[in-house]
């Protein structure tokens, strides 16, 4: 799959970026604003299926996904994998390599997307002058941490239609939260083995599981993509009551 690498030209100048619009991200003190847009080297345009960092890789650059999904994963030596978690706008990609030194994951793409592109060098900078911003880094680590920690818990205590569940009403909460999803439909782009690898089930056992969910009028399959019908129903059928609503940061 193709991938561009960034340029100079910025076609979404950070004053003007449409995330920062809504009422889900916290808003920027003008010094941190003019700061972030300094940060900015460019985006990065994707297509569906680029792997856009690689595990055990060293990167020069840190990221926000601008528009698009794509989702992290690691492999076992025989090519298993496991997916730990979806990307979505506004989240940022390659802190692990950007603090380690090396990635410890994988991540792709799950649709076309455009990330914002960031010179690692400067995290230094960025926490010696701006402890704001610092502290909007940790909290987004933090972040990550919480929703993994949540993973952990369905996967090992839920049974397989409350995985699933689960897991389709999450991602309905998150794209909401990013303008991403109606009141009453969302249409997730990933496919049955997604699902399989996120939940670490067959996908004998995930096709019937989400069947399942559809006799319920929960959900309706596709052929590389998920309608949510019934959030509500999701959710009580996942033993989940939504995530806490707060507002975040953007970097």
């Amino acid at each position: 799959m193709s991938l561009v690498l960034p340029s100079s030209g910025r076609r979404v100048p950070c004053e003007q970026c449409p995330l920062r619009a809504m009422p889900s991200f916290r808003d920027f003190e003008p010094e941190e604003l003019r700061f972030v847009s300094s940060f900015k080297m460019g985006e990065l345009v994707a297509e569906t299926g680029t792997t856009l960092l690689d595990e055990g890789s060293h990167n020069s650059h840190l990221y926000t996904l601008l528009s698009g999904w794509a989702f992290r994963y690691k492999t076992l030596s025989d090519g298993r994998r496991q997916i730990l978690n979806y990307l979505l706008p506004g989240d940022l990609i390659g802190l692990q390599g950007s603090v380690i030194g090396e990635m410890q994951h994988s991540v792709e793409a799950l649709s076309p997307l455009v990330l914002c592109v960031f010179e690692r060098n400067r995290l230094h900078e960025l926490f010696r002058n701006h402890p704001g911003l610092s502290f909007d880094i940790t909290w987004l680590a933090a972040q990550e941490e919480r929703m993994l920690d949540d993973h952990l818990l369905s996967l090992g205590r839920r049974s397989a239609v409350e995985r699933a569940a689960y897991l389709i009403a999450f991602l309905y909460h998150r794209a909401a939260s990013v303008g991403l999803a109606s009141p009453s439909v969302l249409y997730l782009p990933i496919t049955q083995m997604h699902v399989a690898d996120t939940l670490g089930l067959s996908i004998v056992h995930t096709n019937k599981t989400l069947r399942k969910l559809q006799d319920r009028n929960l959900i309706r399959w596709l052929d590389r993509s998920c309608e949510v019908l019934d959030i509500e129903g999701l959710m009580e059928a996942a033993s989940w009551e939504g995530p806490v609503a707060r507002k975040r940061p953007l970097i």
